[in-house]
């Protein structure tokens, strides 16, 4: 059976419509125009790449045998002949025993293909649910990166408009042997980097370099510096302990001193005298003057070599030093630390020259600083490497955004592959089990073919059509044999080919019979499918109303109580034929019928499902379209002229010509009403109306003029209200 048939992007059908049933009859209407052809065309041929966004549920059915307009083409404008249709002889009794046992055989063998398929099914569509938690769940790669800051937005060009694709793009990502040490946040920082305003290469960080680093290994500083030991004054300044304070004092005795004593610069008593003044000098001679200078020198050039190293600022403001900041001051901070102590000995070194000190090595502690400096350098030239290969970089960033994705979602994707191999095994496992049904199925089918050899003919087919022809009162014509194949139509007492000359109505009548004997027979010997759906498009067209009613017998009779048929459809245009083929019993239509109508509006034609008090008749079914201002014009233009041409013409009996030509009428703009409605305007040739004309609400204004010409507004007004 048919589960749903799908109509979308094909002819009126502009958007998706589905027709959905679980019933064996479904009967469905619609005026011409709203997309019967289209829907029988596509049973008839779903292959036509025209078709491509439509579709059946499921999409293995019974055999669909179709009645349209395709089928009379392709049977009796385009074949030299009728096929022959087959139809089992009862001579044969041992050949009609393998043909039942194999029928019944198949039908078995079709329920146990019918239920694997529902198991296949259920797997499927197991899986799929399990895959649509895990997408969602993935979908959440979508919504993060691509609103807030955006920065990795980038990184889903191609995937963030489509679920499957994003959801598949990531399952194909290998799982990295380890957790990246890269972080998001870290990603996002190389990517900005890359990408935002100050995009641009970095200057490398020079090292700090300490020039005097050598001063602090000189011998002089382990070296007591003293005067001249023969000195008379000697012993005093070593008992003073301080030979630079002595030293210094020199400097503030004047150099022309009293005999009696001039004022001592110490104790400011007049104590010193010439002779006094020269010991002191003689104590501090030459060599002690040398080591000094040396000493005041080496100051000199260690404080230069201070003032000269870089800042901090240097180093901490730097853009690529701020994880490294707290170990930069650090370490800065150590090397002004040994620089200042070694500062402070120098100085003490000079104040007291004969001290012996021991500076402390700086290289160490600014070699540890270089290395963090020779670090961010590694990082600063990375960078300026990947700003000069910015396309290639950013894909890189991109792999590795995606690897890092792969890593944090492991858990929902290998659980998805875990069930994606599973229901595999398991769908490979039913499969098998479907082939063997299937070869199974070609054995019978071999059984019944080789049986059907026996027994096939044609006779029985020519004679059901011809009786079916005698029963509708047609004698002037019938079906003869023309070759064990094939069989043609002859008028009484001629032996030509005759199909051509009959009326539309005949033709639809033979071509019908034709439909039903092939539906009851077999298209070949053969032909071993036994159920099958019937699809009948609007079989009445042409036919005149003495044959409707006829029609509709054969198909209650053949189509809805044969056991042959698993579905039937009937699509028709006529209110009268939907109401005939609608069973009034309420509880048997709602176990075996299901009603349609198809509608037509400027957004395309939709499939609904009707209720049997929903039923009109013709000329309602023209009122309910013209109330609705979303038909398409020239329907609704039609419709108007088959209401005045239903109501005048046969109800009423009047005269229309003269109403047509009343003084309201005669308005310019109700001209293209009157030229389109008018009846008795068409034999004058002027019955062509271009749609741009159409104005909905002057052709309403001049209908309701016609109807309140003649008397009958308030008919008009009360159908208005349909």
């Amino acid at each position: 059976m048919i589960n749903e048939i799908k109509m979308e992007g094909v002819s009126s059908f502009k958007g998706s419509t589905s027709l959905i049933t679980d019933k064996k009859i479904n009967l469905v209407y619609g005026l011409n125009g709203t997309g019967k052809s289209t829907l029988s065309n596509f049973l008839y041929d779903p292959t036509v790449s025209k078709f491509n966004k439509c579709s059946i549920t499921p999409i293995q059915t019974d055999t669909i045998f179709v009645y349209n307009q395709r089928f009379i083409q392709d049977n009796f404008f385009v074949s030299d002949g009728l096929k022959g249709i087959f139809s089992l002889s009862k001579e044969n009794k041992a050949a009609e025993e393998k043909i039942t046992k194999a029928e019944k055989r198949i039908h078995e063998l079709n329920q146990t293909l019918q239920s694997k398929q529902t198991s296949k099914t259920g797997t499927s569509q197991n899986f799929t649910s399990q895959r649509q938690k895990a997408m969602d769940k993935v979908w959440k790669i979508k919504t993060t990166y691509t609103g807030g800051d955006r920065v990795l937005k980038y990184c889903l060009e191609g995937l963030r408009g489509n679920r499957d694709r994003l959801f598949e793009h990531l399952v194909a990502v290998e799982k990295p042997t380890s957790e990246p040490e890269k972080t998001i946040t870290k990603l996002k920082d190389e990517v900005e980097a890359l990408k935002g305003g100050d995009a641009h290469p970095q200057p490398e960080l020079p090292t700090l370099d300490f020039s005097a680093s050598n001063i602090e290994s000189n011998s002089i500083f382990s070296k007591a510096i003293v005067g001249n030991e023969d000195s008379v004054v000697a012993k005093l300044i070593e008992n003073l302990g301080n030979s630079d304070w002595v030293n210094q004092g020199l400097a503030y005795i004047p150099d022309h001193l009293d005999e009696q004593g001039s004022p001592c610069p110490f104790c400011q008593e007049n104590t010193i005298t010439q002779h006094l003044a020269d010991k002191i000098t003689d104590y501090f001679d030459e060599s002690y003057q040398i080591d000094i200078e040396t000493l005041e020198d080496l100051k000199t050039k260690y404080l230069e070599a201070i003032d000269k190293l870089d800042s901090l600022k240097t180093y901490s403001e730097h853009p690529f030093s701020p994880e490294k900041h707290s170990v930069i001051t650090q370490k800065y901070q150590l090397c002004t630390s040994v620089l200042g102590k070694n500062k402070n000995l120098i100085e003490e070194k000079l104040k007291s020259p004969k001290t012996v000190l021991k500076l402390e090595d700086s290289v160490p502690v600014f070699a540890s600083f270089n290395e963090e400096v020779s670090a961010i350098n590694s990082q600063i030239h990375a960078y300026n490497t990947k700003l000069a290969n910015k396309e290639s970089t950013l894909k890189s960033l991109k792999t590795e955004f995606w690897r890092i994705l792969r890593w944090q979602y492991d858990q929902t994707i290998s659980r998805f592959k875990e069930d994606l191999n599973e229901t595999n095994n398991k769908l490979a496992e039913i499969d098998e089990e479907l082939k063997g049904i299937d070869s199974d199925i070609g054995v019978q089918k071999s059984i019944i073919s080789e049986a059907q050899r026996e027994t096939v003919n044609i006779e029985e087919a020519v004679n059901s059509i011809n009786y079916g022809l005698i029963d509708l009162g047609i004698e002037d014509f019938s079906i003869v044999k023309h070759t064990e194949s094939l069989y043609r139509i002859v008028r009484t007492g001629e032996s030509t080919d005759a199909f051509h000359t009959l009326s539309e109505g005949e033709k639809m009548m033979i071509s019908f019979l034709y439909f039903c004997e092939l539906c009851k027979g077999r298209a070949s010997a053969d032909d071993t499918n036994i159920k099958r759906i019937a699809i009948i498009d609007d079989p009445i067209s042409s036919l005149s109303h003495v044959f409707i009613f006829n029609v509709g017998q054969l198909i209650r009779s053949i189509f809805f109580r044969l056991d042959r048929f698993s579905q039937v459809f009937v699509l028709t245009h006529s209110l009268y034929f939907f109401y005939e083929l609608t069973d009034p019993n309420h509880e048997r239509r709602n176990e075996n019928q299901k009603l349609f109508r198809l509608l037509k509006s400027a957004s395309g034609s939709r499939i609904l499902e009707m209720k049997y008090e929903e039923i009109q008749n013709d000329y309602q079914a023209y009122w309910s379209v013209i109330n609705d201002t979303d038909q398409p014009p020239a329907l609704i233009a039609n419709c108007m002229r088959n209401i005045v041409e239903y109501f005048f013409n046969f109800v009423r009996r009047r005269d229309l010509n003269n109403v047509f030509q009343m003084t309201e009428l005669q308005d310019g703009k109700y001209q293209a009403f009157c030229r389109y409605v008018n009846r008795e305007s068409h034999s004058l040739g002027q019955n062509i109306i271009d749609m741009k004309e159409f104005d909905y609400d002057v052709f309403r204004e001049g209908l309701r003029l016609v109807f309140k010409e003649t008397g009958y507004e308030d008919h008009y007004d009360e159908m208005s209200k349909c």
